[in-house]
C-alpha cells in the first residue's frame, strides 16, 4: 500500500511499511524510511506506484479550469477527496484525486487552504480582486519583457526616460522600470551606466559622475534664489592700510589680504584681512540656512558649487579698487620682523590695493628664498616683510626648514581640453601665507577661548585630528589653539567663528552657546559633508587625469612604483594599481608602463609594466 501525505506544507509519496499507534513506517521512493503520522496521511492507494502516480495526474490536471472548480463548490469548507468525487462523479482514482489536489493547492487565489487536504473557495469580492492584481501584475511582467528586449537591443523605452536619474543613483527595486533595467544589465553583462551609454541616452561621462555626486548631496540642484537678502555695514571704521591678496587666478571668494604698515617707532605692523560676510546676515536668515545647509564649497577641476550665493560672495569677497567689510588681526612685529610685540584685532573695512595671482608673482619665489631684491614689484617689500616674518612664525612653532615633497596641482578645463599644471609645493609665497593664516587662526582661537564664548576648533593629539567645541591644542601644528576663522566665504565652521569672533569685538552677545544642539549639529554635519567634498574632489581630478591621457594619447609614461603593485603616474596626481609589476620592483623605483586602456565611466585605467627607467633601483 502506497501512501500521499502532508509535510510541512509539502506533498510526499511513499510506501507503508508498518503502521502502530497512529503512525506509520514509510519508505520514500529515494529509499529513505521515515515516520508518518497517520492524521497527516491524505490518501492511501494501491495503484499506481509511488513514481507513476504524479505523471498520471498531471494530466487530469493539466486539463481542469479553477475558475470551473471554484463554480462546483459551495461556501462551506470541504476536502480535496469530496471536491474530486463531484467532479469525476463516482469513486475517483487515485491519479484523479491528486489531480484535483495538485489544482487546489496551486491556485490560492481561488481556494484558501483550511487544513490538511481542506480548502474554502475565495469570497467572490476577495477573489474578484486578486485576480484584478494578478492580471495587473501579468500585464506589468509583459512590459518588464518588452522594455528588456528593447534595452538589449540598445534603444531606451520611452517609458523609463524619466527615470534615468533614479535608475542610475538610487534605484527603486519595486518599480518596474527597475525591474526591466537590472534584468537588462544581467542578461547583457553591462553595468548601468553601460547599458544606458550604448543607448546613446547617458551622456557625457562627466555629466554622469557629476550628476551621480548631485543626485546624493544636491538632490533639489544647486542653484540658489536670487532674493536673497543681507546687509553689507557702511558704517564701519575705515582702516589706514592698503592691503593685497595672494590667490591662484581662478580664486573669487577671496577670503584673505595682508597689509604691511610701517610705524613711527621702527616696528612693523602687520595686518591679515579675512572677508566678514558674518556681518551681512545672522545664522537663523535665509543666507544663513543656505551656509548651513551647504557647508562648504565644492571644488572640481571644471567646476564649483558654492556654499553662498554669488551675490553674498560678490559683496564680501576681498576685491581690489574698492573698501570691503572684514574681521581684521594686526600684529606688531620689531624691526627685524621677527619678534611679535602685541596683536590686537578689529572689525572694519580694509581698503583693498590688489588682487596678486601666483601665475603673476612667481618669479618673486626665487628673489624671496635668495634673498634677492624685490623692489622691481610694486608689493616686493612688503613681500618680503611678511616671508621673513612667516619664518620666524614657522621657527616658532618648530617647523621651520620643511621640506614638501608632494607637489600640488593646478587643473584648468576649457572646453573640452583640459591642462594639468605641476608646482611644487613649500614656494616662499607659498609659506607666507600658510603661516599668516595659522596665525590668525591660532590667535582668534585663543581669544575666544580666553573670553569663554564658544568656537570649534581643529585639534590633533597623538596623530589623530578632531573638530570639537573644547578649545585643545593642534600638536601637528605645534599651537595651543585652532579654529578655523580664515574661510568664511568657503567653510560653514569658519562662518560659524567669526559669528562668534564679531560679537565679541562688537561687544553683543554670541550666537552660539557651547554646547548648543545646533552647533554641535553643524559640526556633525560639517565633518560627513566636508569629507565626501573632498572624496569628490579627488574623483574628479582623477577622471579628469584619465580625460588627458586620452587626450594627449598617452601609450606609454613613466611612473614611481609607490608600494606594492601601485605606482604614481609621473607629472600626474594619478595612482594605478600595475598587476604586472615584477615582485622584485622596490617604491621609488622609476618604471615605464603602458596604458592598455582607460574608462571614463568606471574612471578606471588598465596599465601594463614595460620597464625599469635605467639606472633606478628605488630605495
Amino acid at each position: 500500500m502506497n501512501v500521499l501525505y502532508d509535510e510541512n506544507g509539502d506533498f510526499k509519496l511513499g510506501t507503508i511499511l508498518g503502521e502502530q499507534d497512529g503512525a506509520l513506517q514509510v519508505e520514500s521512493q529515494h529509499g529513505k524510511r521515515t515516520k508518518v503520522k497517520s492524521s497527516h496521511v491524505l490518501m492511501r492507494f494501491g495503484e499506481p506506484s509511488v513514481n507513476e502516480l504524479l505523471p498520471a495526474a498531471q494530466g487530469f490536471k493539466d486539463e481542469m479550469d479553477p475558475s470551473f472548480l471554484w463554480e462546483a463548490c459551495g461556501d462551506e469548507e470541504f476536502s480535496f477527496a469530496d471536491l474530486a468525487r463531484e467532479y469525476f462523479g463516482g469513486t475517483p482514482t487515485a491519479p484523479q484525486s491528486t489531480a484535483v489536489l495538485l489544482k487546489l493547492h496551486e491556485a490560492p487565489v481561488y481556494f484558501h487552504r483550511k487544513g490538511r487536504g481542506r480548502y474554502r473557495r475565495a469570497p467572490q469580492a476577495i477573489l474578484r480582486a486578486a485576480l484584478a492584481s494578478l492580471e495587473k501584475k501579468r500585464q506589468q511582467q509583459a512590459l518588464i519583457s518588452e522594455w528588456v528586449e528593447e534595452l538589449k537591443a540598445f534603444r531606451l523605452p520611452e517609458a523609463l526616460r524619466p527615470h534615468l536619474a533614479m535608475l542610475l543613483y538610487k534605484p527603486d527595486r519595486n518599480r518596474a522600470e527597475t525591474k526591466a533595467f537590472e534584468e537588462a544589465c544581467a542578461e547583457t553583462g553591462l553595468s548601468g551606466p553601460k547599458l544606458l551609454d550604448r543607448c546613446g541616452v547617458l551622456g557625457s561621462s562627466h555629466d554622469y559622475h557629476f550628476g551621480r555626486f548631485l543626485h546624493e548631496f544636491f538632490p533639489d540642484g544647486i542653484g540658489l534664489p536670487p532674493d536673497v537678502v543681507f546687509d553689507v555695514p557702511s558704517d564701519l571704521p575705515l582702516a589706514e592700510v592698503a592691503a593685497f591678496s595672494l590667490d591662484d587666478a581662478d580664486t573669487t571668494e577671496i577670503d584673505d589680504a595682508f597689509s604691511v604698515t610701517p610705524l613711527a617707532d621702527g616696528t612693523v605692523r602687520i595686518g591679515v584681512h579675512i572677508a566678514a560676510p558674518a556681518l551681512g546676515f545672522t545664522p537663523d536668515s535665509r543666507a544663513g540656512a543656505i551656509a548651513r545647509h551647504r557647508l562648504s564649497t565644492v571644488y572640481t577641476p571644471a567646476r564649483k558649487i558654492t556654499m553662498l550665493p554669488e551675490s553674498i560672495i560678490g559683496a564680501f569677497t576681498l576685491a581690489a579698487g574698492s573698501a570691503r567689510p572684514a574681521l581684521s588681526l594686526y600684529v606688531d612685529v620689531d624691526a627685524a620682523g621677527r619678534t611679535i610685540l602685541r596683536t590686537h584685532s578689529a572689525v572694519e573695512a580694509v581698503t583693498i590695493a590688489a588682487n596678486l595671482r601666483h601665475q603673476e608673482v612667481e618669479p618673486l619665489n626665487a628673489l624671496l628664498e635668495s634673498d634677492g631684491d624685490v623692489g622691481g614689484h610694486a608689493f616686493g617689500p612688503q613681500l618680503r616683510t611678511l616671508f621673513r616674518f612667516s619664518g620666524a612664525l614657522a621657527a616658532a612653532r618648530g617647523d621651520e626648514g620643511r621640506s614638501y615633497d608632494r607637489p600640488e596641482y593646478t587643473f584648468r578645463v576649457e572646453g573640452e581640453r583640459i591642462s594639468i599644471t605641476e608646482r611644487q609645493r613649500g614656494a616662499p609665497l607659498d609659506k607666507l601665507v600658510a603661516e599668516l593664516m595659522i596665525l590668525v587662526n591660532a590667535t582668534w582661537g585663543r581669544l575666544l577661548a580666553d573670553h569663554d564664548i564658544a568656537a570649534i576648533y581643529r585639534a590633533q593629539s597623538q596623530g589623530k585630528v578632531k573638530i570639537t567645541t573644547v578649545p585643545s591644542p593642534h600638536e601637528g601644528l605645534g599651537v595651543s589653539y585652532y579654529a578655523w576663522s580664515s574661510s568664511p566665504l568657503r567653510r560653514y565652521v569658519d562662518l560659524v567663528n567669526q559669528w562668534q569672533l564679531a560679537s565679541l569685538l562688537n561687544g553683543t552677545a554670541p550666537p552660539y552657546q557651547r554646547n548648543s544642539a545646533s552647533l554641535l549639529g553643524a559640526i556633525r554635519d560639517f565633518e560627513q559633508s566636508y569629507m565626501a567634498y573632498g572624496e569628490f574632489q579627488d574623483r574628479m581630478e582623477r577622471y579628469w587625469c584619465l580625460r588627458w591621457l586620452l587626450q594627449e594619447n598617452v601609450r606609454q609614461t613613466h611612473a614611481t612604483v609607490v608600494r606594492d603593485n601601485s605606482v604614481k603616474f609621473r607629472d600626474l596626481p594619478l595612482y594605478v594599481r600595475v598587476p604586472s609589476l615584477p615582485p622584485d620592483v622596490t617604491p621609488g623605483t622609476q618604471v615605464i608602463v603602458e596604458v592598455a586602456a582607460v574608462d571614463l565611466i568606471d574612471s578606471t585605467i588598465d596599465a601594463i609594466y614595460k620597464s625599469r627607467l635605467s639606472g633606478s633601483t628605488g630605495e
